[in-house]
């Protein structure tokens, strides 16, 4: 008797998703990332590593070179890391406006 497919993931913990996402190397850094107040869910400011983060939340996070943030949509939640092609598929970039 064959097991049904797992359902998809539509809420994960805000440092796993940034984890599977690669926006940090590992799940400490990305715990970190989000502990020090620096990543906002929908505007809102969080401090705890376990929040959750939901399809279409938008995700304000600051930029590699921390002088400025970027704004992403959640697309997809994964089940584990994977190749970097992969992880972009689970956000868009939201543009500026102007």
């Amino acid at each position: 008797m064959k097991q049904p497919a797992p359902a998809p993931v539509a809420a994960q913990r805000l440092d796993l998703w940034l984890l599977h996402a690669r926006f940090g190397r590992s799940r400490t850094a990305c715990a970190q990332l989000a502990t020090a107040g620096q990543v906002r869910i929908n505007r809102q400011r969080v401090t705890k590593a376990h929040a959750q983060v939901h399809i279409n939340d938008i995700l304000t996070l600051p930029s590699p070179d921390k002088k400025t943030v970027i704004v992403i949509r959640v697309r997809a939640c994964a089940e584990r890391r994977q190749s970097a092609p992969l992880a972009q598929l689970l956000y868009e970039i939201v543009p500026e406006t102007t």
